[in-house]
């Protein structure tokens, strides 16, 4: 018998947000139990949680793809929760303009922007 494989959760393109809560999201006729980063490269799984929604090495992709997109969609969770000042100023350097709301409030932000084709991508934060 082989060993099962796992990936890291990645969807490879640009899709609106159809629901979300339950700890998860659902785009693409596909579910995701997590957290998303949702940049112009694709879709990916991301390890932020409402307690914990900022720190780390959590950026990285963010700020590796920052010069694809211009606006920064931030769903810090159930509550809207500010960027801490050195995060901020980081995004500010790489040219991001970020806004953080709740969740839900920035699902459908990041929605309506795909729709208009604008450069934008999304840091959201699984809720239950």
């Amino acid at each position: 018998m082989s060993a099962m494989e796992v990936r890291q959760a990645h969807f490879p393109g640009r899709a609106p947000i159809e629901a979300y809560g339950n700890g998860g999201f659902r785009f693409a006729e596909m579910s995701h139990r997590g957290s998303l980063l949702c940049l112009p490269s694709g879709i990916y799984g991301w390890d932020a949680t409402p307690e914990s929604p900022f720190g780390g090495d959590r950026f990285d992709l963010i700020f590796k793809e920052a010069e694809s997109f211009r606006f920064l969609i931030y769903g810090t969770g159930p509550d809207i929760r500010r960027l801490p000042p050195a995060l901020a100023a980081r995004l500010r350097q790489a040219g991001l303009s970020c806004d953080p709301m709740s969740t839900g409030a920035a699902v459908r932000t990041f929605n309506v922007m795909v729709a208009e084709n604008r450069p934008v991508a999304a840091a959201l934060v699984a809720i239950d």
